[in-house]
């Protein structure tokens, strides 16, 4: 039995533990602030997010959120329901974000092919898919599941908030199984946790775009793999061939990603008996079996963009990267990465196999240099579990909590009072304030102008899709024959801009004069060109939405012309 003074001395450790841990944690905001410079990444630098110095606000709420971990920490938590207290808090934490605007122009195509679905039913979109539905480089699934969700609940942003949402809760759940099944529910709890002890990450969950769905998915076939090795039977493995075949289709990204499935099975082959060794090969079996069932009638737009991500794509990564410095201490938590790398040693020390299974995907990122972070986000939660790894060998059970609080409360401060405000201010928000205006009109459609964009090569014309995603009018689209402006194209991550062709549901011909014009500009002061003033006789300006990050070349300033007659409410 421990005597009185033991106890008090345990008590006295620990809470110079929490205190070392807590200062640490300000220790390292405060100096990635100091250095703030050194952050190259393309949409939330921390040197355009706090160059207002909002840092002497959000210094003492991070003092204070650090202040409650130490109380939460105390707390019977998580209890006997880890993975629900896990998903509910995850769902909780980024449906704060819902109102964030649509910040990176990608999603114009995947609103624009889950509208066929809903316009047009699946049997013509997968028909039509590569042909007159423009694919770039992406593959169906995610497209096809938004546009299932605008057929069945309707064409609104929200249910794509809460789908995506779901999925990322999803994959917080799967990381905490994944080191359940590996480790222990300690482990997995932990890496599940410091999911969103990623800042970065958390501002990508409201978005509609491929990445966070093919993070899920990824998990999904890990986890599968790893179960229907374990338990074997038919349904498990083919339970296990599905999720592959559905990450399969997600990105092309996912395929190099899914390589982790072989090192699951020659850890699990290697510490297996007989059975595991004729399980993956059942597995193996039926998983090519069904994507060579599907892949045949896509073959040959498969294989076109295949050699477009070759010609194209790869090239392209040297001049788009962000630097591993800006991604792992900046955009992620540099706990999270100290972890990870200390995760290593204590691995080889402890000669654990199945350490191969997490460390595969980062260090695959590492070797190859893809240096883009929202193409390695499905690596995430391994990243996770990795440094969950590594906060097994603190011994004190407390400590750990406390620690991945700490980085929890420290990404949560950073995405809600620096990423949030900044990405609140970028012009993308014009589109969305815009949107609810022209619901609030009576006008049955809408007539909408881009005008050239004067300091980047991007086709103005995306900039409809992304109003179309906030509001419910019909808009009608003139290009007027756009054309990039003396810029490189053939460079440019925003090539596909001008691979985009008008969708024939915004076709103008026929048309009768719109009671609502709107104007699409990079600049509120931009000037009109005769043809367009001409057609806004008989109009007069009824709202302007001009906010600006004045950060990003490519900018969205939004102006609302109704009709001389129209009442409105503007």
């Amino acid at each position: 039995m421990f005597s009185t003074a033991h106890v008090a001395a345990d008590r006295q450790w620990l809470l110079l533990a929490h205190t070392a841990v807590a200062l640490l944690s300000l220790a390292a905001f405060l100096t990635l602030f100091l250095f703030r410079a050194q952050d190259d990444n393309r949409l939330t630098s921390w040197r355009w997010v706090f160059a207002d110095a909002d840092v002497f606000w959000i210094t003492p709420v991070l003092a204070a959120g650090l202040l409650l971990a130490a109380i939460l920490q105390r707390a019977p938590f998580p209890g006997r329901w880890p993975a629900g207290v896990l998903f509910l808090c995850s769902f909780a934490v980024t449906a704060v974000s819902w109102g964030e605007p649509e910040v990176i122009v990608d999603a114009s195509r995947y609103f624009t092919q889950a509208k066929h679905i809903e316009l047009y039913g699946l049997e013509y979109f997968l028909r039509e898919w590569g042909g007159q539905i423009a694919v770039w480089t992406d593959l169906p699934l995610i497209p096809v599941l938004y546009g299932l969700i605008f057929s069945l609940a309707g064409e609104n942003r929200i249910y794509i908030q809460v789908f995506t949402t779901l999925l990322f809760s999803a994959s917080v759940v799967l990381t905490f199984l994944i080191g359940r099944t590996l480790w222990d529910e300690a482990t997995g709890f932990n890496a599940g946790a410091l999911l969103l002890g990623m800042p970065y990450l958390l501002t990508q969950v409201p978005l509609m775009l491929v990445d966070v769905p093919t993070m899920f998915f990824v998990a999904l076939a890990v986890f599968t793999t790893l179960r229907a090795l374990e338990r074997g039977g038919a349904g498990q493995l083919a339970l296990a061939a599905a999720a592959v075949v559905l990450a399969f289709w997600t990105k092309y990204s996912a395929w190099l990603f899914l390589s982790v499935l072989a090192v699951v099975l020659l850890v699990r082959i290697k510490q297996g008996p007989r059975p595991v060794f004729l399980r993956a090969l059942v597995l193996i079996v039926i998983s090519l079996a069904l994507i060579g069932a599907t892949l045949p009638p896509m073959s040959d737009v498969v294989g076109r963009q295949l050699d477009f991500l070759r010609s194209y794509q790869l090239p392209g990564l040297a001049r788009w990267e962000e630097s591993p410095v800006s991604t792992f201490l900046f955009q992620l938590h540099p706990f999270i990465a100290a972890f990870a790398l200390f995760s290593v040693y204590a691995a080889f020390k402890n000669k654990d196999a199945r350490y191969a299974i997490v460390l595969w995907l980062p260090a695959l990122v590492m070797v190859l240099g893809i240096n883009r972070i929202r193409y390695i986000l499905p690596v995430f939660p391994m990243l996770a579990l990795m440094a969950a790894y590594g906060l097994r060998e603190i011994r004190r059970g407390a400590i750990q909590e406390y620690i991945v609080l700490c980085i929890v409360v420290s990404s949560l401060a950073l995405a809600l009072l620096g990423f949030r405000p900044f990405l609140q201010q970028m012009s993308a928000v014009n589109l969305k304030q815009a949107g609810e205006y022209l619901d609030s009109l009576d006008a049955a459609e809408v007539e909408v102008i881009a005008l050239q964009q004067r300091h980047v090569a991007v086709n103005p014309a995306v900039s409809v899709p992304l109003l179309d995603l906030h509001t419910a009018k019909r808009l009608i689209f003139r290009s007027d024959g756009l054309a990039p402006a003396g810029q490189d194209v053939e460079t440019s991550a925003l090539r596909f801009t001008w691979e985009y062709r008008n969708p024939i549901y915004y076709d103008a011909a026929g048309q009768p004069r719109a009671e609502a014009v709107v104007i699409i500009a990079d600049d509120h002061a931009q000037p009109l060109p005769d043809r367009i003033k001409q057609r806004l006789i008989g109009y007069r300006l009824s709202r302007q939405f001009i906010a600006s990050e004045n950060v990003f070349g490519y900018r969205t300033i939004v102006k609302v012309y109704l009709a001389g007659h129209y009442p409105g409410r503007g």
